[in-house]
């Protein structure tokens, strides 16, 4: 690096300082420097902010550090671009270090202020604009974190909702089967009562308790029947009871057709008691199926509970470390089942999932997040009607998740803003335009990985690629 003599009349001719009096110019070059850079590295991202740059001659290059990797942002050999420490003047209330890293390609010139110098200046020169710009910047800064918070806490209660009205399905569900369950027990304690005041003999008595042990045995794993082959069924088994002068053949037929049983079987109920208790030992088998069926129905419920709350333990991550390995189909299916009550029936969900994939370093509550900003926008986007479909497979050495939708499409017009804080084309009030914007810091910054959309009518895809290697957790 060597230094030159600062003139007022080049600064003039550069877009940054056109405007100002001789005077300032001259100030500017007491107290600045030309500096000429051999190519290299200027300064690196993450560094304290030390200098001002303005470039006089040469070619400047721009890159910000993903994943151990310089991205390149910007590129130019336009004299006046600036970059360094353009913020000191905000002072303490920001931290002052380097956004980006710069390095030159050709020896070039740059006009140099120390940053502690363009502070004073901006201060000084502009006060009005530095109350302006500082004020805007703060308020900006301050109205993201506020509005995100909000964001997160919309998104919760949404979430709340619709997982409280998923889990209040099945425990309604297990509470109408009990208490039918009570009905059906006293009913067999009834039944069982007239059987007993039967002249029964110990072998009949025998045939009869195997005859309701196979009935229990085969309800659980009786095939599912279409509506018109119960139909016959029912009509067999009610006809067969109605020929032998039996009442309620009509209520008991459809209980043992979900069971699997028919004519044979009651057959063998009818050899074994005579024509006097058959009646009671029918009505007693029918609410040993029924029995059977409803316990099976609780165990549905409960089991549906206990995956939902399995789930949203998955989905929240509460009980694990932020940063760890993680199956990114286990958080894809976490956050489908917490969304479930949010997915219109209209909308069919399609997994197209490559399980051959392996485990990647993950702060798995985020990535959660993530997917719920970008499943719960395609819904929005397809509103009562579509296929959401969410597919995974390998690129190299990256793991990639498309979320893909049948809506009407991003127009190209918008495409390049929709990660951009605060924007969104939903009505006042139902959006603030923080979804795809915290979506992309917690792919891209957080996990150093990176997200593009492509839409067409009918076939829009967001899809998100994640390393499978460790980077260092941010910070």
């Amino acid at each position: 690096m060597t230094e030159e003599r600062c003139s007022a009349d080049e600064l003039r001719t550069l877009f940054l300082f056109e405007k100002l009096t001789d005077a300032q110019l001259d100030w500017l070059c007491q107290r600045g420097r030309v500096e000429v850079m051999a190519a290299g590295l200027v300064y690196a991202e993450g560094d304290p902010a030390t200098h001002f740059y303005v470039l006089l001659e040469g070619t400047v290059v721009l890159s910000r550090r993903l994943r151990g990797a310089d991205i390149e942002a910007t590129r130019t050999s336009q004299p006046g671009v600036y970059a360094g420490a353009w913020q000191a003047y905000l002072g303490d209330r920001v931290p002052q270090r380097y956004p980006s890293s710069m390095r030159v390609t050709e020896p070039s010139r740059f006009f140099v202020l120390d940053a502690d110098v363009f502070a004073q200046l901006m201060n000084e020169w502009f006060p009005m604009a530095v109350h302006l710009l500082g004020g805007g910047f703060l308020y900006r800064a301050t109205m993201q974190g506020l509005t995100g918070q909000r964001e997160r806490l919309l998104a919760l209660g949404s979430l709340s909702a619709g997982l409280t009205h998923e889990l209040n399905n099945p425990a309604a569900a297990a509470i109408r089967a009990t208490a039918s369950l009570r009905e059906r027990i006293v009913g067999m304690r009834q039944k069982l009562s007239m059987i007993a005041a039967g002249p029964h003999d110990r072998k009949s008595l025998e045939a009869l308790t195997r005859l309701q042990e196979e009935a229990a045995e085969r309800a659980p794993k009786a095939r599912a029947l279409s509506p018109l082959e119960a139909s016959d069924a029912e009509d067999a088994i009610a006809g067969w009871m109605d020929s032998r002068g039996l009442g309620d053949g009509w209520r008991l037929a459809p209980t043992f057709v979900a069971a699997g049983l028919d004519v044979a079987w009651l057959e063998q109920v009818a050899a074994a008691v005579d024509a006097g208790t058959l009646e009671a030992a029918l009505g007693w088998l029918s609410c040993t199926v029924e029995t059977e069926l409803l316990m099976n129905e609780i165990e549905d419920a409960v089991t549906r509970i206990s995956a939902l709350v399995g789930a949203a333990k998955q989905y929240s991550q509460l009980d694990r470390a932020p940063h760890q390995v993680v199956d990114v189909h286990e958080l894809l299916d976490s956050t489908l089942a917490i969304l479930k009550g949010k997915i219109p029936p209209g909308i069919r969900v399609v997994k197209e999932y490559d399980r051959s994939l392996p485990a990647i370093p993950a702060y798995a509550a985020e990535l959660n997040q993530a997917w719920t900003n970008l499943i719960d926008n395609a819904v929005s986007a397809m509103g009562q009607t579509g296929v959401l479909t969410v597919r995974t497979g390998l690129d190299r050495d990256r793991v990639v998740v498309d979320i893909c939708d049948t809506g009407p499409g991003v127009p190209p017009e918008i495409r390049d803003r929709i990660f951009e804080p605060f924007f969104t084309t939903k009505p006042v009030g139902q959006g603030t335009g923080l979804g795809l914007d915290i979506t992309f810091r917690i792919v891209v910054n957080k996990h150093h990985g990176d997200i593009a959309v492509e839409s067409v009518p009918g076939d829009t895809r967001f899809r998100v690629r994640l390393p499978v290697t460790a980077a260092e957790p941010a910070k």
